[in-house]
């Protein structure tokens, strides 16, 4: 029993091992490129540790001057921010109320299928109507209109994961409120997003995700840095010629920063909630 025991200790650690080595060797090695004298990125044999760390990309990125490449890249982070943030936000909040009503309310989940079956379409299926809708409000190349695109994107994403943790909310605890006296509203914001609460962080978290890492849309609706965000700016720089791979790992360091922020700060809610929307569909 012990020696069994221990095989199982070795494998859960192995496991462990395993999924960190895959996990943060591509983001080390970016670390490295992006301090790495050029020349050593494109040297044979490869080294797998610069000589002398080079911070100097970093400063050129973060050191604003006009017309360089720290505009473009700042703007572009400021245009990611606001957009996910934004679309997040706005979709957290139509998805609660419309998650609820699915998820209390019988009759209604035709809806719900239907808008999901509408998600998994190919995002090329909706790229001409939204152009032309766009084009004709004059939104085009602006960083709301991006916000409004992310929305049909995530709303139903965020309406189904909710759905199915609201699912796991016990009716016969917002009954009895009801039998107090409570409203609705009461029953809502008091018991059922209390008891959701790890589902709400976890689905915000890949919301904002989503939005954060959207390329497609974000190129065909852009063109200039007053609208285009972190994806698009960083496929512009790695479009030139002369390709500066130790710029562009930079960037993508940086660019990972607010998403791990986040992403450490709803920890705790991830797990938990990510299980309980898969107990039940």
């Amino acid at each position: 029993m012990t020696h069994r025991k221990s095989l199982h200790t070795i494998f859960l650690y192995a496991a462990v091992l395993l999924f960190m080595v895959l996990t943060l060797a591509p983001l080390f090695w970016l670390f490295v490129m992006s301090v790495s004298d050029p020349v050593a990125l494109t040297s044979k044999p490869l080294q797998w540790w610069p000589e002398h760390l080079d911070f100097s990309r970093y400063e050129k990125l973060l050191s604003y001057k006009e017309g360089g490449v720290s505009e473009k890249f700042l703007r572009a982070l400021q245009n990611s921010l606001y957009v996910s943030v934004a679309a997040t936000t706005i979709s957290m909040a139509a998805a609660i109320p419309a998650a609820y009503s699915f998820s209390r309310y019988a009759g209604r989940q035709g809806v719900l299928y239907g808008t999901v079956a509408l998600y998994m379409l190919p995002s090329v299926a909706f790229v001409l109507p939204m152009y032309l809708i766009l084009s004709s409000l004059g939104m085009l190349n602006n960083a709301s209109s991006l916000i409004i695109v992310y929305c049909t994107i995530l709303l139903p994403f965020t309406t189904w994961m909710l759905k199915n943790n609201f699912d796991q909310v016990p009716l016969e605890i917002e009954q009895a409120a009801c039998i107090d006296g409570a409203s609705l509203l009461d029953v809502i914001g008091r018991i059922t997003l209390p008891l959701a609460l790890p589902a709400l962080g976890a689905t915000a978290l890949f919301a904002f995700l989503m939005a954060w890492d959207e390329f497609f849309y974000a190129l065909l609706y852009t063109n200039d840095i007053r609208a285009k965000t972190l994806p698009v700016t960083i496929a512009d720089f790695a479009a030139g010629r002369a390709t500066d791979y130790g710029l562009i790992s930079a960037v993508g360091i940086l660019a990972s920063i607010p998403p791990v922020m986040i992403g450490l700060l709803l920890q705790r809610t991830l797990v938990s909630g990510l299980t309980a929307g898969g107990t039940k569909g």
